[in-house]
């Protein structure tokens, strides 16, 4: 099997691109992390990718398909894509921000169901369930 860095490199020389020092630096705190503001990603990165380099990166890992935007509201945070990891939807709090990733082939199943029953083929999707973590359900 593919290791993530090898198909990280596989991936970007196919579009062209090559896998820099910097590249390499931001795939390795996203495929580390929880779901990241770009804020956060910055911050872990600590200095050791310019802040220009970092959203660069960013747009080009989203342009080769690497990292896929999970949205709460107005913000977003990244993530690597289904390409690098098992597809999941999330549970993302509205209070703290928290974003629960979620796994279940129920869902799936359901969702590949109502799209057949529309004739409808699906080639993408993400849900984004909203509400309260535990924590802030209960100081609520």
């Amino acid at each position: 099997m593919i290791s993530v860095e090898d198909l990280l490199s596989k991936t970007l020389k196919e579009k062209g691109y090559s896998l820099t020092k910097p590249r390499q630096l931001v795939f390795e705190e996203i495929n580390k992390s929880a779901p990241l503001t770009v804020r956060q990603l910055i911050d872990q990165i600590n200095n050791k990718v310019d802040r220009a380099s970092v959203y660069r990166t960013l747009a080009l890992f989203e342009e080769t398909n690497v990292i896929q935007r999970i949205y709460a509201g107005w913000k977003y945070k990244v993530e690597l894509s289904d390409r690098f990891n098992e597809h999941h939807h999330h549970l993302t709090c509205q209070k703290c921000g928290k974003v629960i990733p979620l796994h279940d082939q129920q869902l799936e199943k359901f969702i590949d169901d109502v799209a057949e029953k529309a004739d409808f083929k699906i080639t993408s999707h993400q849900l984004e369930i909203q509400g309260l973590c535990k924590s802030c359900a209960k100081s609520n």
